[in-house]
């Protein structure tokens, strides 16, 4: 088979199979790569999803993990472009936009991440951050 026609070896790459095609070659070995794959990728996108309210990089585990899964199902790949599309143009308009607009969509962000992190505390844990600040702030005032 020519490198051209397996879809994975294009121009100025070798002609000598990659580690994917050689699991792919033995027994099982499709089934087995694709469970695999699966299992990282979805794994990788929770835990990005987990961390999107929390400081840190979830969305970008979360497109990490959709790359992962694309390297192995197609609609995850068309998934990708698609969510790459919406993010550049989402990008582009905040771009083009005055400050002010671009301070709300900030505030709104912020406001959307504060109460995703209030309502993970208030749902897991029990804790209620509003209900603690208040407290705080009524003791200040007391003394």
């Amino acid at each position: 088979m020519a490198p051209a026609e397996d879809g994975h070896a294009g121009a100025g790459e070798s002609e000598m199979p990659g580690w994917r095609d050689r699991v792919r070659a033995r027994r099982g070995g499709h089934l087995a790569l694709r469970i695999v794959i699966g299992t990282i990728g979805c794994i990788m996108i929770v835990s990005g999803l987990i961390m999107v309210p929390f400081p840190g990089p979830g969305w970008l585990v979360v497109f990490a993990g959709l790359a992962v899964l694309a390297t192995e199902f197609p609609w995850a790949s068309r998934l990708l472009e698609l969510v790459k599309r919406a993010v550049l143009a989402a990008t582009d308009w905040l771009r083009r936009q005055n400050w002010f607009v671009r301070i709300v969509a900030g505030l709104l962000t912020f406001a959307c991440a504060a109460a995703i992190v209030w309502a993970t505390l208030k749902l897991t844990t029990g804790i209620d951050l509003i209900h603690m600040a208040r407290a705080l702030m009524l003791r200040g005032w007391d003394t």
